[in-house]
């Protein structure tokens, strides 16, 4: 594998586009440390150093934003307003009939949905910014913390810290667009896998403070390595259904009797799941944070719904990541679709008879597949925060094993576009 980093790096082209994708995501690290205007820097590094990892919606924002957002940076939103805009666009395709015509239009289609998404993704920033400073100004986001973060607190000064996060945003947003476009890999992927591996190693070292620490320390690294393993095999598994392909003429040329396969992979809804059962589930919580404390509601919402060792809490995430997994399987894959794309042509799974039948027949494969995903997916997401639990450790693994998920997926995934790029040149490969 080392060698052919070597032979990555030797070659010109693929080493131009390494070096471009590395140069990238360290401007978006430096950018993760630059404070916005109208924040006082050393408060805000005080009122840091004295909470520990948070569990809230704003927690899950400062995930992905690789601890910008608790730093108050020009990055701090990072690419959640994308992730969310996107996510978005591809729901209201479901109940927008327009969206979906624009996506079975092709190329030009695909380029007017981005840049619904585009447009999207500054509105949420500007609606997201505007909470951040709400909740900063008002000491909700620092819980505990005496001093002020932000020193001027007059409407101009507000304004010039959305502007700044916005547009922040946009320049998030067009680096990862960049690296898709000149770079390797998915860009966006790319910059949320450096946002929690960023963050990883330093929550994982926090573990080993404390009573105990070095004998935990060591537990959660093996249980990572399991998590780990178990993400490869279930990543890189997939059910293949046989398609035949009748012979057919087109004029003079005889065109068909092939063999392929529809490759069906175990986890089709990605980490898309997790991330919505995790957002809705800590909504109650940050509600309750406005509320008064001492109100019944606002303990019970405390005690049951913003803890993660909480059985209440688990049995709801278990629940909605089930959910979702269905939800957002049937909107990726449609087999009504592939069954009519299959007939038009002349295609046909052999034993199964071409169309109803064959939606059917995909419908059912999609349901076994997706029950089997769902529950891997919701193991991924509570084995490291179980065992921390079992250990008697407080301190959390930012947004638990779906961390590990996310940067074993991204790295799978750009590892086997460099992999493709060695083999067009002749070259081994990293996959032997």
């Amino acid at each position: 594998m080392l060698s052919a980093f070597g032979r990555a790096f030797r070659t010109p082209d693929l080493r131009r586009k390494l070096l471009f994708t590395i140069a990238i995501m360290a401007i978006f690290r430096v950018g993760s440390f630059i404070p916005t205007p109208g924040v006082d820097y050393g408060n805000v590094q005080q009122c840091v150093a004295g909470m520990q990892d948070s569990t809230s919606l704003l927690g899950l924002i400062n995930v992905f934003s690789g601890g910008a957002l608790l730093q108050l940076s020009v990055f701090a939103l990072g690419i959640m307003p994308y992730i969310t805009a996107s996510i978005i666009v591809q729901l209201l395709r479901v109940v927008i009939p327009r969206f979906e015509a624009l996506h079975k239009e092709g190329q030009s289609g695909q380029s007017k949905l981005t840049q619904y998404t585009r447009y999207l993704t500054i509105a949420l920033a500007i609606l997201q910014s505007t909470t951040i400073i709400t909740t900063a100004r008002t000491g909700l986001l620092f819980p505990g913390c005496a001093v002020d973060v932000i020193a001027d607190e007059t409407f101009m000064t507000a304004l010039l810290m959305v502007i700044t996060m916005t547009a922040g945003t946009g320049l998030v947003m067009w680096l990862g667009e960049l690296i898709t476009e000149r770079g390797v890999g998915n860009g966006m992927s790319l910059l949320i896998f450096t946002s929690i591996a960023a963050s990883f190693p330093t929550a994982l070292w926090s573990i080993a403070g404390g009573a105990n620490g070095v004998f935990n320390f060591i537990v959660m690294l093996l249980v990572i390595v399991l998590v780990i393993g178990l993400v490869v095999f279930v990543e890189q598994s997939q059910r293949r259904i046989p398609v035949q392909y009748a012979k057919r003429m087109v004029g003079r040329r005889m065109y068909g009797g092939t063999s392929t396969y529809i490759p069906i992979k175990i986890n089709m809804s990605g980490v898309i799941p997790v991330i919505f059962a995790a957002s809705i589930l800590a909504i109650p919580g940050l509600i309750a944070q406005f509320g008064d404390q001492t109100a019944d509601w606002v303990i019970w919402v405390s005690t049951n719904l913003a803890q993660q060792d909480q059985p209440l809490y688990i049995a709801l995430y278990i629940l909605m990541i089930v959910f979702f997994a269905f939800f957002y399987t049937s909107i990726t894959f449609n087999p009504d679709e592939v069954a009519d794309n299959m007939k038009k042509y002349g295609g046909f799974i052999p034993g199964i008879r071409a169309g109803r039948p064959t939606a059917e027949y995909l419908d059912y494969v999609i349901t076994r597949i997706t029950s089997a995903g769902s529950i891997y997916l919701a193991l991924v997401a509570l084995i490291p925060t179980l065992v921390l639990v079992m250990l008697g450790v407080t301190l959390q693994i930012p947004f638990g094993g779906t961390s590990i998920l996310i940067i074993v997926g991204v790295g799978l995934e750009t590892v086997k576009q460099i992999d493709s790029q060695l083999q067009q040149r002749h070259y081994e490969g990293f996959l032997r």
